[in-house]
């Protein structure tokens, strides 16, 4: 796909402006996060403000967090978390008040103690990727505010959605910059 008529069909591009994923690829990835956007999220450009992204982002990611276990009850006895090492947001096209948007997540990868993970934000109003959010996040133990492994049910989760995310038949559009 490289003409004008099929650029609401890909959702990610290459350099080349070939495609990498259909938008249809992305859509089929697990669904974190849905958000009509309001009037105050509104800057003086006469979009969505940066900050809103960021904002959308972490929700959908703290639902990502708790499909793999890590969510309000594990965390609440105070002994392990998470924390963010490092994140990238790139934007591809404005999201506007009164527009929808969805935020779909793809594991790329794991050790003992990291996930690198993905989030696609796709303005479903207008049919295209609006922006992707790209994450290191390690497990720590709270108790010494150091990384720890992760237990046994964790890894599990994540290795499965990690099996069923490395068959996807596309790359990933990661920074290159995250390394487990």
């Amino acid at each position: 796909m490289t003409d004008e008529t099929d650029q609401f069909e890909c959702g990610i591009w290459n350099k080349d402006r070939s495609c990498i994923a259909p938008l249809a690829a992305l859509e089929a990835l697990p669904l974190y996060h849905r958000k009509t956007i309001p009037p105050d999220y509104q800057d003086i450009m006469g979009h969505m403000n940066i900050r809103w992204y960021f904002d959308l982002f972490a929700r959908a990611g703290r639902k990502f967090f708790s499909a793999h276990g890590l969510d309000e009850e594990y965390f609440r006895d105070g002994k392990y978390g998470v924390f963010a090492l490092k994140h990238f947001i790139q934007y591809f096209a404005e999201v506007r008040v009164g527009q929808a948007v969805a935020i779909h997540a793809r594991l790329i990868g794991r050790s003992d103690r990291r996930f690198h993970f993905m989030q696609f934000m796709l303005n479903t109003t207008t049919a295209q990727l609006a922006a992707t959010f790209e994450a290191l996040i390690t497990h720590a133990d709270l108790r010494i505010r150091r990384a720890a492994p992760m237990p046994a049910e964790i890894v599990q989760g994540l290795d499965t959605t990690l099996a069923n995310d490395n068959t996807l038949v596309w790359e990933a559009p990661i920074s290159g910059a995250i390394r487990i």
